[in-house]
């Protein structure tokens, strides 16, 4: 973890994070199998053609192991954009509380810097645009990270004396999702499945691209140019 400027001006340091426990990385390791395994089905298989009984058996787990972790297919895909939209709303936290919400946004997915970290989460989408069996829990992801955009975006306003906006935090965070959602959207129609390194820098942009449009109250017809810090190499 980085110390932030005012800890290092002060003479302060932020203590590093404790390690996970060996119980913790087990967990973790066995959530990840159980992914890698219902995507590994989807690319095979197809939406609605396989049951929790053939991811436990990929994963090598017992069915009992798999309802511990997901309550159904769905839900053990659903995680893959659920872990994206996590680690987004992680860096996001991160971001200086005075800074501008938007930009905030904007720097918490150029935090995302390597294009094979939207991997997963580019072809879960383009797995499952043909199907409506996904959308349910899709739906679901999405909305969590509006509510944590709203909940972050509140957290700042409580600090500032009249900023406080239960309007307008909603209105921002659900904007920001329905960009986010517009820039996979064109991404796939220009794209298709393709998930080659340039194609995955080109959804990576257009994600940064949305929320400067979203910055600019879309007052022009093509996105504006990023912040100097989001043109750093990828």
């Amino acid at each position: 973890m980085t110390v932030s400027a005012e800890s290092a001006q002060e003479g302060t340091s932020v203590p590093p994070p404790a390690a996970p426990s060996r119980r913790e990385l087990n967990k973790a390791a066995t959530r990840q199998a159980i992914t890698d395994a219902a995507l590994g089905l989807l690319r095979t298989k197809g939406p609605g053609n396989f049951t929790v009984e053939d991811i436990a058996d990929a994963a090598g787990i017992s069915r009992r192991t798999f309802f511990n972790y997901f309550g159904s297919t769905d839900a053990a895909l659903a995680s893959i954009t659920h872990g994206f939209l996590d680690n987004a709303i992680q860096q996001f936290k991160l971001r200086p509380a005075e800074e501008p919400i938007l930009q905030s946004a904007q720097e918490a997915l150029m935090a995302l810097a390597d294009p094979m970290t939207v991997a997963p989460l580019a072809e879960l989408f383009t797995l499952t645009q043909q199907s409506t069996l996904m959308s349910h829990s899709e739906l679901e992801a999405w909305d969590h990270c509006r509510e944590q955009i709203t909940a972050v975006a509140r957290s700042r306003a409580a600090a500032t004396p009249g900023a406080e906006n239960e309007l307008y935090l909603r209105a921002l965070a659900g904007s920001v999702i329905s960009c986010g959602k517009a820039a996979m959207e064109v991404w796939f129609a220009r794209r298709g499945a393709d998930l080659s390194p340039a194609s995955l820098a080109e959804l990576r942009q257009l994600l940064i691209d949305a929320m400067a449009l979203l910055g600019s109250g879309f007052t022009t017809g093509s996105a504006p140019a990023p912040s100097s810090s989001a043109t750093r190499s990828s």
